[in-house]
């Protein structure tokens, strides 16, 4: 077993990881929204398929559902309706959902800001199954992180041509990688 101080910095060290992972992935999906029109949060790409608005609506009732009185009550609330989080809503909706999706995420900051290093090896329970705070957070980070890709890849279908890359864009990596060495190396020209 690690001495305390140690295992206080490793669960500091993981509640700061989570932080920044649902921030990162929280700022992708809203550079990829950024790129659509409130309309085009609303194209299926597909027959069947979800739409940016549907997909952010979804996420909005879990973040609320999982995260609110997240140590002391089940992760799937009574009052959260997860069936209609796949209806499509109205184009008047959109800009509703932009700030559901604000305050959303403001709760699951807001327990992580409330989370010590003792608190990962707590138990919390979602849908009635006993889940670690560890597990149960690192659960959301991949289910977010899953999601979040679609987003991003019905806005790279909806914008085509037109995508404003999020991240290096195509046959820029050599370039991207000498400007990183760069950085880490001043006063050289060239990767060693």
């Amino acid at each position: 077993m690690l001495p305390a101080a140690t295992a206080d910095d490793l669960g500091a060290a993981l509640l700061a990881s989570f932080r920044h992972n649902f921030q990162a992935y929280k700022t992708l999906a809203e550079r990829a929204l950024a790129q659509l029109s409130d309309e085009e949060w609303l194209r299926q790409p597909a027959p069947g398929s979800n739409s940016a608005a549907v997909i952010v609506q979804h996420l909005v009732g879990n973040l609320r559902s999982r995260f609110t009185d997240f140590l002391t009550s089940d992760g799937e609330k009574p009052t959260r309706h997860r069936e209609q989080e796949f209806e499509e809503p109205t184009l008047a909706a959109v800009p509703v959902l932009r700030q559901e999706w604000e305050s959303a995420w403001a709760i699951l900051f807001k327990v992580l800001d409330d989370l010590r290093p003792a608190d990962l090896l707590r138990t919390v329970t979602i849908r009635g199954e006993a889940h670690t705070v560890l597990a149960a957070v690192q659960r959301q980070v991949a289910h977010y992180c899953s999601h979040i890709g679609q987003l991003v890849q019905l806005a790279k279908i909806i914008r085509g041509p037109e995508f404003q890359s999020l991240s290096i864009p195509r046959g820029q990596s050599e370039q991207f990688n000498h400007q990183m060495h760069l950085r880490a190396n001043p006063g050289t020209n060239s990767p060693v």
